[in-house]
């Protein structure tokens, strides 16, 4: 559509240069017809003149007929007898031969416009071709995946916009491209990570149920030790697939959050109680420090961001140590602090605590590497991030921030 408009625009410019041109030499012609005959009448009122001083006897009314007379030829024959052409007379002839110039000169002038305006329409309809087989040969090599194109325009006509687009379409594709292949990747791995992490509880059931089905006289409290074993490791997997499904969740964004108003306090009395077997095993203390401060969120999907985060700490602290939870809010944001006094993270773990199924050199047996990845979605979900900082046997902290809109 562009270049038809620019087409169109180019024709109707040539328009109305010609037509310009035209009524220019139109002006111009009549302007000499009318300098033409002033020098024509100037030449016959001097004859008249002429012919009055000359010959006083002849009337002015003779005159006028004689001027009025068309005998042409008569006149001429005589101007011939005393040798004189009427083709040859000065005044008429230096007027005929500029009239005669102009006419060549501004047909010279409209051929060559046209010529000129033809050669600049030839030079760019090749240039235009040019470009449009150029981003032909880029959209073929779009076509075969090849997106290492450098196609940027500096230039501001229809075509040079149009491969300024399509470089965009390109890095565009290029970048989804990699993020696909990145992902694939990261698939790739998710599921031998959940392969190896399924493999071994399954083996253990495997096992048991095998035990128990070939003793049939084992002793009961054995038996009865197996079926604890078993039921645990049920549990584990579907811990582990009940997470996945939530990142899954969370990741296409079929999670369904219903924001309402939590009182802060009343969600971490929760997430103690939740874990509050693991709590009691390990001795430790939860101290817990805040105001009645509230934050616009879904209850359920917070409550078991902030239930994975102080269970890693829990994890990861030593028997009857402290760990403390506090909260506060301003004008900006509600900020809850989770610390503790564990074993801490090293440097190099520390960049990918939030990212799934990573494991660090300080991670237990048990660890998969999910419940941090699942708290840092479901915060930032909820408008929060969440940032960790942490010195080895010194304590980890982990800083959760909720913006207010």
């Amino acid at each position: 559509m562009g270049i038809m408009i620019k087409n169109k625009n180019i024709i109707i410019s040539i328009i109305i240069i010609t037509i310009m041109i035209v009524i220019i030499n139109s002006v111009i012609v009549v302007n000499l017809h009318t300098k033409y005959q002033k020098a024509l009448n100037n030449t016959i009122s001097s004859i008249i003149g002429e012919i009055s001083k000359s010959y006083p006897q002849v009337e002015e009314e003779q005159i006028l007929k004689i001027l009025n007379n068309q005998e042409t030829e008569k006149g001429i024959d005589i101007l011939q007898k005393y040798g004189i052409d009427v083709e040859q007379i000065s005044a008429l002839q230096a007027l005929e031969n500029q009239e005669k110039e102009f006419i060549i000169s501004s047909n010279m002038s409209i051929i060559i416009f046209f010529f000129l305006v033809c050669i600049i329409l030839l030079v760019n309809a090749k240039k235009r071709e040019k470009k449009i087989n150029e981003i032909i040969k880029y959209i073929q090599e779009i076509n075969m995946k090849n997106y290492n194109l450098k196609i940027e325009e500096n230039t501001e006509d229809e075509l040079s916009n149009l491969k300024n687009e399509l470089y965009k379409i390109t890095v565009m594709l290029k970048e989804q491209a990699d993020l696909s292949l990145k992902g694939q990747k990261s698939l790739q791995t998710s599921i031998e990570d959940i392969s190896h992490q399924l493999k071994t509880p399954l083996t253990s059931i495997s096992i048991m149920l095998d035990n128990i089905i070939d003793n049939p006289n084992m002793q009961e409290q054995t038996r009865q030790n197996f079926i604890y074993e078993i039921n645990r490791q049920i549990e584990w997997i579907n811990w582990l697939v009940i997470s996945l499904l939530k990142l899954s969740k969370l990741d296409s964004n079929t999670a369904i959050f219903v924001k309402k108003e939590i009182n802060i306090k009343t969600l971490v009395e929760n997430v103690i109680k939740n874990l509050s077997i693991p709590i009691d095993i390990k001795q430790h203390n939860i101290i817990v420090k805040g105001e009645n401060v509230k934050i616009i969120a879904d209850y359920n999907w917070q409550l078991e961001a902030i239930t994975n985060i102080v269970k890693n700490c829990i994890e990861h602290t030593q028997e009857g140590k402290n760990i403390y939870i506090s909260f506060e809010e301003n004008v900006f944001y509600t900020k809850i602090v989770i610390q503790d006094e564990g074993i801490g993270i090293d440097k190099e773990d520390i960049k990918h605590i939030f990212e799934r199924f990573y494991k660090g050199k300080n991670s237990s047996e048990k660890s998969v590497g999910i419940g941090l990845a699942l708290s840092k979605k479901i915060i930032e979900k909820d408008n929060g991030f969440i940032i960790c900082s942490s010195k080895i046997n010194e304590g980890t902290t982990f800083e959760i921030k909720y913006m207010k809109s």
